[in-house]
C-alpha cells in the first residue's frame, strides 16, 4: 500500500520543504509555497491497458567499444527555419519543449509542422488538453492543415492519453500544453511542480521505448522563464523558446538546448493570416526600416545567433535629464553591458554622461548577448552624445575592454561575409594577429579597418 505525505514545495523553482516557507531559500520568492500531498512510490498506468512503461534499468553492462550506434534518422519539420533552430530536424524518439508567451503562436507552429510531417506518411497524434476540438478545427483550417493522418483528441488525463496512445501507435505526438495534463496517480493539483514533473517523466520513458517523437507545448511565467520544475529542461531532448513583441508580426525561435545539435540557434518567421512564413534572410527584414542618410546613434553589429550571422542596428539616444539621478535604459543588450561601456566611454574617451539619459534599443526584438557588439554600442552612444554619424556602410565587430582596448572575436570571417553580401563596404575590425586569419579575411571584398584602442575606433568610424 502506497505511503502518503505532506510536502510544502516553491510553485516556482521545485524546492522542498516539510513546514511553510515565507520565503524560498533558493530561488527567494514570497508566498510560494503550496502544500502537496506526495506518493513515496507512484505508478502510472492506463486501465486496461497492455503497454509496460520499464521503470527500472536492466543491469547489463557493456564495454564502449562495444556499443553499437544505429545511424541518427530525423523527421524533417518542412520548414527550413525549424529544420535549422533543432540541427536537421526532429530526431525519432526525442522530446521536446517548446514555449512562449500565451498568444505568441506555439499552437500555430505546432499545428503547421504536424501538417508538414503527415505529408510524410507519419500519423500524428494532437492532444488538446486545454483547447477543444472544435478550436484546434478552425485554427486547421485556417492553416490548410485537416489532414487526413493528423488524429486530435480533447484530453487532459495521463492515463487516458497512454491509452490513446497505445491504440493509435502515432509516429508523431504533441501535448498542448503540459500544464494542463494530470495524472490520477499524483494527489496534488492540476499545473503543480509535482504533476508537471512526473506527467513529463512518463511522457519521457514512452517517447524513448516507443520510439515516438514528442513535443510538449509549455507556458512561461511573466518574467518570461518557462514554467514549472528547473527539472523539466533538463529532462527534455530540446528546448526551444518561441519570443515575438505583442504588437509586432516577427517571432523568432531560439534553441535553448539541443542534445542533437547547436544551441542557441535562430530561425524566424512572420506571422500572417495563413500562419507562420519563413524569413529566410532575417537581417534585410532586421534593417529594412533603417534610414537612407547616415543619422547620430546608429551602428550596425554582425551578430551571431548560434551558427547565423545577423545584421543588426543598433540605436541610442542621450539627452539631459531632469532627475538627480539621469536614467539608463537598455533593450536587448544586458543592462550591466551598458554601463561597463559607459564607463570606459567616461574613463578612457572623456565623454561625460553624468547629467545625461542614455538609451539603447536594439532594433528586431534580438536579445544580443556576446561581447562582439560591445564597439557598435560605444560608438552608438558617442555619435549620440556629439551629434555626430557613422559611416552607412560600416559595420563595426569588437569586444571593449575595461583599459579601452578592442579585442578579438570569434568566426570574424563570417560576420564580415554576412556584411558583404548586404552591400556594406566597410568594417572596424579588431587587430589581426593570426597570419591565416589575415590571408582568409582579404579575400573578402570589404575594406578593412584594423583598430587596438576605442579611440582608433572613433577616428575610423565617426564621419
Amino acid at each position: 500500500m502506497a505511503k502518503f505525505k505532506s510536502k510544502w514545495i516553491c510553485q516556482n523553482c521545485g524546492y522542498e520543504s516539510f513546514s511553510y516557507l515565507g520565503k524560498c531559500p533558493d530561488c527567494g520568492r514570497f508566498s510560494t509555497f503550496i502544500e502537496e500531498v506526495v506518493q513515496e512510490k507512484v505508478e502510472v498506468k492506463a486501465k486496461n491497458s497492455s503497454m509496460n512503461i520499464q521503470t527500472s534499468a536492466s543491469f547489463n553492462y557493456t564495454k564502449i567499444k562495444d556499443v553499437k550506434v544505429d545511424k541518427t534518422i530525423r523527421i524533417s519539420s518542412g520548414m527550413e527555419e525549424f529544420d535549422r533552430v533543432l540541427g536537421g530536424g526532429f530526431v525519432e524518439g526525442s522530446l521536446c519543449l517548446l514555449a512562449g508567451d500565451p498568444g505568441i503562436g506555439k499552437s500555430t507552429l505546432t499545428l503547421q509542422t504536424a501538417k508538414n510531417i503527415s505529408s510524410q506518411n507519419k500519423k500524428i497524434l494532437y492532444i488538446c488538453a486545454e483547447e477543444s476540438t472544435s478550436q484546434v478545427k478552425l485554427r486547421a483550417e485556417r492553416l490548410n492543415a485537416d489532414c487526413d493522418n493528423l488524429y486530435v483528441t480533447q484530453q487532459n488525463c495521463l492515463e487516458e492519453i497512454i491509452k490513446q496512445i497505445e491504440e493509435l501507435k502515432p509516429d508523431f505526438l504533441v501535448v498542448d500544453s503540459i500544464q494542463s495534463v494530470f495524472s490520477a496517480a499524483i494527489l496534488s493539483s492540476t499545473g503543480s511542480i509535482s504533476q508537471i514533473r512526473e506527467c513529463t517523466n512518463i511522457l519521457m520513458r514512452i517517447a524513448k521505448q516507443f520510439n515516438i517523437t514528442t513535443v510538449i507545448i509549455g507556458h512561461v511565467t511573466k518574467e518570461g522563464n518557462i514554467a514549472g520544475p528547473k527539472v523539466l529542461e533538463h529532462m527534455v531532448d530540446c528546448v526551444l523558446n518561441f519570443e515575438g513583441e505583442k504588437y509586432k508580426t516577427t517571432r523568432i525561435l531560439r534553441g535553448i538546448k539541443n542534445r542533437f545539435g547547436a544551441v542557441s540557434e535562430v530561425g524566424v518567421f512572420n506571422m500572417e493570416d495563413s500562419g507562420l512564413i519563413e524569413i529566410k534572410n532575417p537581417s534585410e527584414l532586421f534593417l529594412s526600416d533603417r534610414e537612407t542618410v547616415s543619422t547620430s546613434g546608429s551602428a550596425i553589429i554582425p551578430a551571431l545567433e548560434g551558427t547565423r550571422c545577423l545584421l543588426l542596428e543598433v540605436q541610442a539616444l542621450t539627452g539631459s535629464s531632469p532627475y538627480p539621478n539621469p536614467r539608463r535604459v537598455a533593450r536587448g543588450v544586458e543592462y550591466d553591458r551598458l554601463l561597463q561601456i559607459l564607463a570606459v566611454l567616461e574613463k578612457r574617451v572623456g565623454l561625460n554622461l553624468s547629467k545625461q539619459d542614455v538609451y539603447l534599443n536594439v532594433i528586431g526584438g534580438i536579445d544580443i548577448i556576446e561581447p562582439a557588439a560591445d564597439l557598435g554600442i560605444a560608438l552608438a552612444v558617442l555619435t549620440s552624445a556629439r551629434d555626430a554619424h557613422i559611416n552607412q556602410q560600416t559595420v563595426c565587430i569588437g569586444e571593449i575592454g575595461l583599459n579601452g582596448e578592442i579585442r578579438s572575436v570569434d568566426n570574424l570571417e563570417a560576420r564580415l561575409k554576412e556584411a558583404q553580401k548586404l552591400g556594406f563596404k566597410r568594417a572596424l575590425i579588431p587587430k589581426i594577429n593570426n597570419k591565416t586569419t589575415r590571408e582568409r579575411i582579404s579575400k573578402i571584398n570589404i575594406e578593412i579597418i584594423e583598430i587596438s584602442k576605442i579611440t582608433d575606433a572613433i577616428k575610423g568610424a565617426i564621419c
